[in-house]
């Protein structure tokens, strides 16, 4: 598979996710192995009034290539402007968000609401393409409800329109993460286009993976939620399907020092009251499956300085080792 000058073997990414795939968690990633890592969705309008927490969402600094920038808006002219703004800012290639479903995102006419205005899609996929010299990638969802799978058409349209990928998470809007991912209607969106498709959705494990390739027949996997306090989930998948070798689970000692590492990045890039914020919850999926799990879940949350939670961590691997 090749996108712009990127060769990728059988890619396997980790998705876009407000809120989550800060530069921390993709360096973290990174740290452990993964390759193919996503920003954030970042705000067209934000990006051209050149707001400085948007500019922070957008620091690529010292990240390797591919450097893959999500952008979403409604606006063709704006989102025209705003990728060429992110390739400035080494952006190697740019993706548009056809998918998020939270409710502040569709009523702006953004995310999942261009599912319902697919003339309007196209063009914000034409312009985009248009302004950068970069390839272009669309991430969406199947449709609206069960009644509105347009998921195919779109993906026509925007292949039509010189996009380079799409990416398709097998949900409706109407269905958020609730229910279970249609992976008849990811197969169908490949057979309909010859440019490559990426499945995403209930890929919690390799042999998640596995399944959704076999029955979608799709040239790579999106993961998300299943990389959740589980970085090692990129790679592991990743080195099964392109050399076949399955890497063991992390041990505790290695869960509780690539957290520790993820907070100090954190610290480092937000700072001790925001980066302990954001922390606890990063820090709650890390130890998810382990002794007394949901004690220290309360405790996590009740951490009120960044060394009472260094010192947490010490304990969970000192309690449980």
């Amino acid at each position: 598979m090749r996108l712009g000058n990127f060769d990728f073997e059988l890619p396997v990414f980790l998705a876009p996710m407000a809120g989550v795939t800060d530069k921390a968690f993709r360096e973290t990633v990174r740290s452990v192995g993964g390759r193919h890592v996503w920003t954030e969705m970042i705000s067209d309008k934000a990006l051209t009034y050149l707001n400085s927490r948007t500019l922070e969402m957008l620091d690529l600094s010292g990240e390797d290539s591919p450097r893959i920038v999500q952008l979403f808006g409604s606006e063709p002219e704006v989102m025209a402007k705003a990728a060429t703004l992110a390739v400035a800012r080494d952006a190697d290639i740019i993706d548009i968000n056809m998918g998020c479903p939270t409710l502040k995102i569709v009523k702006n006419g953004e995310g999942s609401a261009l599912l319902r205005d697919l003339p309007l899609a196209e063009r914000i996929a034409a312009a985009v393409v248009k302004a950068v010299e970069v390839p272009v990638t669309v991430k969406m969802r199947l449709g609206w409800t069960e009644d509105e799978i347009i998921a195919p058409e779109l993906a026509k349209r925007m292949e039509s329109v010189g996009v380079q990928m799409v990416s398709v998470h097998g949900r409706t809007r109407e269905q958020f993460y609730s229910g279970t991912a249609n992976r008849d209607w990811i197969r169908k969106v490949k057979e309909g286009v010859k440019i490559p498709v990426i499945a995403n959705g209930d890929i919690f494990s390799v042999q998640d993976a596995q399944k959704i390739l076999r029955e979608t027949g799709c040239d790579g996997v999106m993961v998300g939620r299943g990389a959740l306090g589980n970085p090692w989930l990129i790679p592991q998948i990743d080195q099964f399907l392109n050399q076949g070798i399955l890497r063991e689970e992390p041990s505790l000692e290695e869960k509780i020092r690539v957290a520790s590492e993820h907070f100090e990045r954190v610290l480092k890039y937000k700072g001790e009251r925001v980066g302990l914020n954001e922390m606890r919850k990063h820090a709650v999926w890390y130890i998810k499956g382990i002794r007394n799990a949901a004690l220290l879940r309360d405790q996590i949350m009740q951490t009120k300085t960044s060394g009472a939670m260094k010192d947490l961590f010490q304990r969970i691997l000192k309690e449980n080792v």
